[in-house]
């Protein structure tokens, strides 16, 4: 038998973070837990370009994706609540990431290099990484992008510890940042 959810949460809950940072693995989690639909952007950017992200870079190239994940995103705002894994660009972007912090409480799952490594080096389908080194790539993102992640609502460190373990932190970090926002009345 399923435990209800720990508490009740107003909005979508946006995971943001480079790649391998666990946004999909915790997203998962997290949804569960709290009795909410999970929904990776990606997979529905995907869907709706008829094509793999990969296909879709190299077909239009990065520009052309940002905007489609930006109307694909501001699409599943509007949706009831639910764990919205993103991309690890779509926060970068100015609009995007006003969306996502007007309608949703956002949560950047932030690692370390040693930690995003080990978890992208086998897989072949991340088009960054195609690039050159992807250790130096992923060290020259997490420059230009931790930043900008730090405008998340909540930080949570996603380490080499047990997803469950991480799912834990964020759930608590999640629920000591609803107590603190003042409450809506009616009107």
């Amino acid at each position: 038998m399923d435990a209800p959810p720990p508490f009740s949460v107003p909005r979508t809950v946006a995971l943001v973070g480079l790649m391998g940072a666990g946004k999909s693995a915790i997203g998962k989690r997290l949804a569960a837990r709290l009795g909410l639909p999970f929904v990776d952007a990606d997979d529905e950017i995907e869907h709706a370009a008829g094509c793999t992200i990969g296909e879709f870079f190299e077909k239009y190239g990065e520009a052309e994706f940002r905007t489609g994940e930006r109307r694909v995103i501001a699409r599943l705002l509007d949706r009831p609540p639910h764990v919205l894994s993103t991309g690890g660009g779509a926060y970068m972007d100015a609009e995007t990431r006003a969306l996502m912090r007007a309608k949703a409480v956002t949560v950047w799952l932030r690692a370390d290099l040693d930690v995003l490594f080990d978890r992208v080096r086998r897989r072949a389908h991340r088009p960054l990484l195609r690039q050159g080194d992807p250790r130096e790539i992923l060290g020259n993102l997490m420059t230009q992008r931790y930043p900008v992640y730090a405008e998340a609502d909540i930080v949570v460190d996603s380490t080499a510890q047990p997803a469950d373990r991480t799912t834990d932190q964020t759930i608590e970090a999640l629920r000591t940042y609803l107590q603190a926002q003042p409450t809506e009345t009616p009107k």
